[in-house]
């Protein structure tokens, strides 16, 4: 079955081979990738950064271990944004499992760590965080992030999903259980979220998550601020479709 089309295309977001080299570096401040190698893979970066998720990630799968960067990206964006509830967890595994061979085969690369934790903390979202803790899940997305971040210090979104992680099982299970089993801190959260804006000033998503992870640590206490940075994330100008899709989303939460 055809993936959902990326619902709000945009003649700023379709990008040429020289265009999409000079805004890579703000594009990409989120999760470092480095440039392709490859025109193929140029191409399939150009479709997603356009919203044709779909054919960027049957081009990322056809270029082998050095297209699954592009492929698992899409994967996660259209799985997270537009998949129906049937579809998503399937992908979310897909890219998970993809992501153990590429750390296998490529233990240097970063994206291979970042992505396996996104795809499975994703995935517990939906399912459970609950269930997702009992079965060990945490330490897998743990593990995969701390490893990102030792590749890749100045991988923004690693920052956000470790906000993210701390939050949530504080949330879930109480600020006592949560440090004394799973080593979570309000304190961790705070500074990861703190640490993505520093590194990446203009992310929307790095704004949504910190507003969640404030609520979900700090209750109607935090609420103004929380408002405040959804705010910012809903009156940011998007530079190609994940952007805008993160966009949408801070609207929702207003909302």
């Amino acid at each position: 079955m055809p993936w959902k089309a990326f619902p709000y295309p945009s003649a700023d977001f379709e990008y040429t081979g020289a265009a999409l080299k000079k805004a890579w570096p703000a594009l990409h401040a989120g999760d470092v990738e480095p440039w392709p190698r490859s025109a193929a893979l140029v191409a399939a970066w150009i479709d997603f950064h356009a919203g044709r998720f779909e054919q960027a990630a049957h081009a990322g799968m056809a270029a082998g271990l050095a297209g699954y960067s592009v492929a698992n990206k899409a994967a996660c964006m259209h799985a997270v944004y537009l998949a129906g509830a049937a579809d998503k967890g399937a992908r979310l595994l897909e890219v998970a499992e993809r992501c153990e061979r590429q750390q296998r085969e490529q233990p240097a690369s970063a994206a291979g760590f970042y992505w396996h934790a996104y795809a499975l903390g994703r995935h517990a979202q939906d399912v459970s965080v609950l269930k997702a803790l009992a079965q060990g899940v945490a330490g897998k997305v743990k593990a995969s992030l701390d490893t990102a971040l030792h590749l890749a210090p100045r991988h923004a979104d690693a920052h956000i999903a470790l906000g993210v992680y701390h939050a949530e099982i504080i949330d879930k299970v109480g600020a006592l259980v949560a440090s004394l089993t799973y080593g979570a801190s309000r304190d961790a959260a705070l500074r990861h979220f703190r640490e993505a804006l520093e590194l990446n000033p203009g992310s929307a998503i790095a704004r949504i998550e910190y507003a969640r992870g404030m609520v979900m640590l700090d209750g109607r206490a935090k609420a103004g601020e929380a408002l405040a940075l959804c705010e910012q994330a809903a009156a940011s100008e998007p530079h190609d479709a994940m952007e805008r899709l993160d966009v949408e989303r801070a609207r929702q939460e207003i909302a």
